[in-house]
């Protein structure tokens, strides 16, 4: 997927208007993807901050207070929403910024809307109350809620003309969007819990004798939460480690993007596997300061060019 289409720079007034809405929207609420959405040129910067407040969109009706049925509805009343961009039937006048601005970034970019409708579908699962069973059960939600934006991410960064292996990239971002999720998951799991939702999966908790749950600051009594922890950490730095194929086969703005994003999503790794246990005292969180480091290191290619010496050394 190269970048068959040159992004304008001339953009009509409620365009513009609906993109900084957006803009708005992600800079106050997506306080990991900032950082690397930053890194980029203004028609990609814009594309991906159009695709964040929809995105944010379906996550906040998912994550609301109201009833189940009135989640569903909106839910549905979104993915119609979502039908009307992808029919082209959004004006520039339309009352609804956000798609108006996702409208306008579908037709510069080829971003695959379809993925959209994923992260519907995941959303739902959460409204439904869906537990997972095993690993392959998570895998389908975390495709759906983050692999899907990993994909949709890709239609606006392209490819670099003559990369290696390129065809693969579609399931490289998705990979990559697994372990941002499967790295949320560890994070939250004590908030998730207190609203009700148990993301790991159920014969890994039955593994490290947590199936009690996370109710409290310490981990259920008699269990090897630590174990369980670094279980999970091990699959997500394994998911990290192919996901990162990606980068290059991207250019230097998106390559940066992505590091930076995923870079500050392995320190929080970090930080998790040296104290399995702060996940259920609070939220586990970068300062920032160290999220500004990952963006830099991201601009200078360090991991790009980290993963391309790996890749070759493994075809040699």
């Amino acid at each position: 997927m190269i970048r068959a289409v040159e992004a304008s720079q001339a953009v009509s007034a409620p365009v513009l208007a609906a993109y900084r809405y957006c803009e708005t929207v992600t800079g106050q609420q997506a306080r990991n993807f900032a950082y690397g959405i930053r890194l980029l040129p203004t028609p990609e910067r814009r594309a991906m901050s159009a695709l964040y407040a929809f995105s944010r969109r379906v996550d906040d009706i998912g994550d609301g207070e109201l009833p189940g049925a009135v989640k569903v509805e909106r839910l549905e009343d979104t993915r119609a929403l979502l039908g009307r961009v992808q029919a082209g039937a959004v004006e520039e006048d339309d009352t609804d910024p956000v798609a108006v601005a996702l409208a306008h970034a579908s037709g510069v970019f080829p971003i695959p809307l379809g993925g959209l409708d994923e992260l519907i579908d995941g959303v739902q699962m959460d409204v439904r109350g869906a537990t997972y069973e095993t690993w392959d059960d998570l895998k389908v939600y975390c495709r759906c809620v983050a692999g899907a934006i990993g994909r949709l991410s890709l239609g606006i960064f392209g490819t670099e003309p003559g990369a290696r292996g390129v065809e693969r990239a579609p399931e490289y971002a998705d990979t990559l969007g697994l372990a941002l999720q499967l790295t949320n998951i560890l994070r939250d799991v004590r908030e998730d819990a207190e609203g009700g939702r148990i993301y790991l999966p159920a014969d890994d908790l039955a593994k490290f004798g947590c199936s009690a749950g996370f109710a409290g600051p310490t981990p259920p009594e008699g269990s090897d939460f630590a174990g369980l922890v670094h279980f999970e950490v091990r699959r997500a730095r394994a998911l990290f480690a192919e996901g990162y194929r990606l980068l290059p086969m991207l250019d230097r703005r998106s390559g940066a993007c992505v590091a930076a994003m995923a870079g500050i999503y392995r320190r929080l790794l970090d930080r998790i596997e040296r104290d399995p246990e702060a996940v259920l005292r609070g939220r586990v969180s970068l300062p920032g300061r160290e999220k500004a480091y990952v963006a830099v290191r991201g601009l200078s290619g360090l991991d790009t060019r980290h993963v391309s010496r790996h890749t070759l050394r493994g075809r040699a």
